[in-house]
């Protein structure tokens, strides 16, 4: 899912501290925030913002693009119920610890109104130069600038080191997307990468991605489909088998989700698996260069 600068945001959840700090930061950047829902103080202001009681409210004054999440677990099912049915076309679920059921009915809901989810457990979305949604640091111009190099991350830690990185090499990124670490998510890997293969303004795609669950494995396929030249890190080569590492999502069971098995599914997919992140730079340049000789 990106963002652009031009598409309208509302904040469910913007009186809250972390919301308030990160709704501040995200306007500084040039997102376009048009308000907040908060059902205990609807017709005040907040950051000279309008406060509604609902998403529903909201666009009944308001059109309006995205919505992003600073919403306790237990409330994310009814702020993005309410969200799906005020026709917002993008929901960005930053909350971790959502109950699986609540996950797997609001992902429903979300589906029938053609709704689509970041998360949960998302540090957000970035298009460089333009806008960022959620509580990545894209205000620092030494990680994100703007460029052709998509990044998708299942982390938001590593996918801010990757995109260090490719800084650091002279390259800049047209969309960052953190898919989230639940074994639940609304986007896929898979979905990220069919995203970033369709989208114009990006000509190589990065997939960090991590042990357990098999989003990587399915992804395979979009990345032999994609057109653009694919690389991908992936976390956790050392990790024992069995134990969860970081992200729900991140616990290998038996032959299934592991290193070996994820690495495999994407070098036969013709997908460069990096040893190291510090690797980015140099792979997607030379990448990229590839691909300029074989169009010209």
């Amino acid at each position: 899912m990106i963002i652009g600068g031009g598409e309208t945001v509302l904040v469910q959840g913007i009186t809250g501290r972390q919301a308030t700090f990160w709704t501040g930061r995200m306007r500084e950047y040039g997102t376009a925030v048009i308000g907040g829902v908060n059902p205990k103080k609807a017709g005040e202001t907040h950051l000279g913002l309008p406060v509604w009681g609902s998403a529903v409210e909201a666009a009944r004054e308001r059109a309006i693009d995205a919505a992003v999440m600073f919403i306790p677990a237990l409330g994310v099912k009814a702020a993005a119920l309410d969200a799906v049915e005020a026709g917002i076309g993008k929901i960005v679920i930053l909350t971790e610890h959502v109950p699986v059921q609540d996950v797997m009915e609001l992902l429903a809901a979300a589906r029938l109104k053609g709704a689509r989810v970041l998360g949960p457990n998302t540090a957000g979305t970035v298009t460089p130069g333009e806008s960022f949604v959620g509580f990545m640091p894209a205000f620092n111009d030494t990680v994100f600038r703007p460029g052709r190099v998509g990044v998708l991350s299942r982390s938001g830690s590593l996918g801010t080191l990757i995109c260090l990185k490719l800084a650091e090499a002279g390259l800049g990124q047209s969309a960052f997307i953190g898919i989230g670490g639940d074994p639940i998510v609304g986007t896929t890997t898979a979905d990220a990468v069919a995203g970033l293969a369709a989208h114009d303004g990006t000509d190589a795609i990065v997939m960090v991605g991590e042990i357990g669950g098999a989003m990587e494995e399915e992804a395979a396929g979009a990345a032999a489909a994609a057109g653009k030249p694919v690389i991908a890190f992936i976390a956790g080569r050392a990790a024992p088998a069995g134990r969860r590492m970081g992200h729900a999502g991140a616990i290998v069971s038996g032959g299934r989700g592991t290193y070996d098995s994820k690495r495999a599914a994407l070098e036969a997919a013709g997908v460069r698996v990096l040893d190291t992140p510090s690797e980015v730079g140099p792979a997607v340049a030379k990448a990229l260069g590839g691909a300029r000789r074989k169009a010209g």
